[in-house]
């Protein structure tokens, strides 16, 4: 165990590693903590959400542009490392681009997982960070095929036995899912009202089922408040730039008020990433605030 902390993420398409604790990595790539993304597909299937990027040659090279938004947004956030699988953007549920023969949610899941596999046993994260199990309020397919590689790559790295093509084993600690908590939705749904803002946090948002209950893990991220929005802005084709504001300063999208309806400042009502241990071989508890708790002694500095 002697050597440096690494954190490795597995995210589905561009612009996820934004909207999905970001701050967490801008933190830990602060502290020197070596960071990494896989992103398993390139987002082909994204639809062009930003009005002024709903052009010829940004569609004619939509591929090819979500990966450059999606190298800004890494720079942003602070990954050390990128690792693309290659996979084809699945597409929602029931769409004819889920039968595309590169689709990600079509290929074989002994071979995915084997790819992963080789990503953690080149890196040697101590910590995975994927998605829960529980997709129900938003079912993308990739999504729950990245739960389900992240989780049997988790246990089959360590595994000499497994996959011995792909390098010498490596056991990650811990693997953690990534949760939009309702206390930050609650949070930053009160802010709103107080300030005499129309809140994007309607019944379809708090009317739904919650995964509050078996949430272990706050990261405090509250030096970090910027990277988020500022990540997300980096990806111009699903997000539109507030008007006449550069992106390092964003002050509030109205046609995105879920991600820029507040500023960065007042959106640390709520200054942490939630988390749900779903797998320690270093114990835990049910009040973390830090990832990597429990592992920091075992590592040389």
């Amino acid at each position: 165990m002697g050597e440096r902390l690494c954190l490795l993420t597995v995210h589905a398409h561009p612009d996820d590693e934004a909207s999905k604790g970001a701050g967490t990595v801008a933190r830990y790539h602060a502290e020197g903590v070596h960071t990494v993304l896989v992103c398993c597909t390139g987002g082909e299937e994204g639809s062009i959400l930003n009005p002024a990027m709903d052009r010829p040659e940004v569609q004619d090279r939509l591929q090819q542009i979500r990966i450059e938004e999606l190298t800004r947004s890494v720079e942003i956030i602070g990954y050390d490392e990128v690792v693309m699988l290659g996979y084809r953007d699945s597409g929602m549920p029931g769409a004819p681009s889920n039968q595309h023969p590169k689709a990600f949610v079509g290929t074989s899941l002994d071979e995915t997982v084997g790819r992963l596999v080789a990503e953690i046993r080149r890196t040697h994260p101590q910590v995975v960070v994927t998605y829960h199990e529980d997709q129900s309020g938003y079912p993308h397919p990739d999504h729950l095929r990245v739960h389900d590689i992240s989780v049997a790559a988790f246990d089959a790295a360590g595994d000499a036995d497994a996959y011995p093509e792909m390098g010498a084993p490596w056991q990650p600690l811990k693997l953690y899912y990534t949760v939009w908590s309702r206390a930050q939705m609650t949070a930053i749904h009160d802010r709103f009202v107080e300030l005499g803002l129309e809140s994007p946090f309607g019944s379809a948002w708090m009317d739904g089922p919650d995964k509050d209950a078996d949430i272990t893990t706050h990261v405090d991220i509250s030096e970090h408040a910027t990277v988020r929005p500022r990540a997300l802005l980096a990806h111009a084709t699903q997000f539109r730039y507030p008007r006449g504001i550069v992106a390092a300063s964003v002050l509030g999208d109205p046609t995105s008020p879920i991600w820029f309806g507040l500023k960065p400042d007042v959106t640390t009502v709520h200054a942490h990433d939630d988390y749900v241990l779903a797998r320690s071989l270093v114990g835990g508890a049910d009040d973390e605030d830090d990832l990597f708790a429990g592992i920091r002694d075992r590592v040389m500095p």
